[in-house]
């Protein structure tokens, strides 16, 4: 296997580099980051509904598609990038899912533990330090090959990420802002500033190739040779444009699911029942709703019931949102015009 221990290049090349290395075959480790920061988005993502267009233009922050799955996020030079390109046929690849992050995260588990930060895995493609995520993992097919990417975080820039992202409203925006802070970490939030500095991207990238080694066997340098160069470039020409990020006629919808890391998102859903338009604003953690906020055409209702709704379903799990529903309203006596349980569970129910 080639290893490409690149270290910090324009942006677009941390994405090309290994969209194209997958194309023709090349098994590699790429080891590298943005010298000026972007938004990336995952390839089954509508770009103008999940990412803030123009506030990524006014800010001149150029927005990605890539070819692995997940969600859109923020990316800058405090994020140092592994990407991990191997064919489908190769047998050190798992067959299973969760077998195959499994395996490939340890590398980047022993890493942050050699580093002093005390990092688990958490099926399926999270890492986490206490209970903070501390890595973004993703893995997706490209020709023929596996690509698992992610990265290691010195720092990450919370505001900025609450704002690329396109949400209802400034509340949601906040909600969005203090999760990311609550459910993500750094090394410099783990470690401490000074103790952080001790570490560079090149020491951190020397630390993870030697633990991805251990998995696939050791590297021998990468050539950036005339096929890698000139399949670089055809992708230029088709990833760059705007046709290839906007990705018109996608199925548009109005409900919004941001996965913070396995087992927390934020949700915000709309349903039109017939007394008026319902909205919820929520948490999930562990199957848990968190911090509820309902609210719609409510205005002709008892002044508690939608607190006692809110109330009622904070720490429970959306299976149980119908059984405590009907309890509240006998207990109640509960009456919504125009709104049945029907239509709470539109928004409230399990698979948000």
């Amino acid at each position: 296997m080639q290893l490409y221990n690149i270290g910090k290049v324009p942006w677009e090349e941390t994405q090309l580099i290994y969209h194209a290395l997958a194309r023709i075959n090349r098994e590699s480790l790429c080891l590298v980051s943005p010298s000026t920061p972007y938004v990336c988005i995952g390839f089954h993502q509508q770009a103008d509904t999940e990412v803030d267009l123009d506030y990524c233009k006014r800010n001149n922050l150029p927005v990605f598609r890539r070819e692995v799955g997940g969600g859109a996020v923020y990316l800058d030079g405090d994020q140092y990038f592994f990407q991990l390109i191997l064919r489908k046929d190769n047998p050190i690849v798992p067959k299973n899912k969760v077998a195959f992050y499994k395996k490939f995260i340890q590398p980047v588990l022993e890493t942050y533990k050699r580093i002093g930060i005390p990092a688990e895995y958490k099926a399926v493609n999270d890492v986490i330090s206490g209970s903070r995520k501390i890595s973004g993992t993703g893995a997706g097919e490209i020709g023929d090959s596996i690509v698992f990417v992610g990265n290691l975080i010195m720092d990450f820039n919370y505001r900025m990420m609450s704002k690329i992202l396109k949400v209802p409203d400034e509340k949601f925006r906040d909600k969005l802002h203090k999760t990311l802070e609550d459910n993500l970490s750094t090394i410099i939030r783990e470690l401490g500033g000074e103790r952080a500095s001790e570490w560079s991207e090149s020491s951190l990238n020397d630390i993870m190739v030697e633990e991805f080694q251990k998995i696939t066997g050791p590297f021998e340098p990468g050539n950036r040779d005339e096929l890698l160069n000139e399949k670089v470039d055809e992708l230029k020409e088709k990833m760059m444009t705007e046709e290839w990020l906007l990705q018109i006629g996608k199925k548009r919808i109005s409900d919004k699911v941001i996965k913070i890391k396995s087992g927390t998102k934020i949700i915000h859903k709309l349903h039109k029942a017939t007394g008026g338009l319902i909205r919820a604003d929520y948490e999930l953690d562990e199957d848990r709703f968190k911090g509820i906020s309902l609210s719609g055409d409510f205005f002709c209702y008892p002044e508690d019931t939608i607190k006692w709704i809110e109330d009622m379903l904070v720490g429970q799990s959306p299976a149980k949102t119908e059984e405590r529903l009907r309890a509240l309203y006998e207990e109640k006596g509960i009456e919504t015009p125009g709104v049945e349980i029907e239509d709470w569970l539109k928004v409230l129910g399990p698979n948000p």
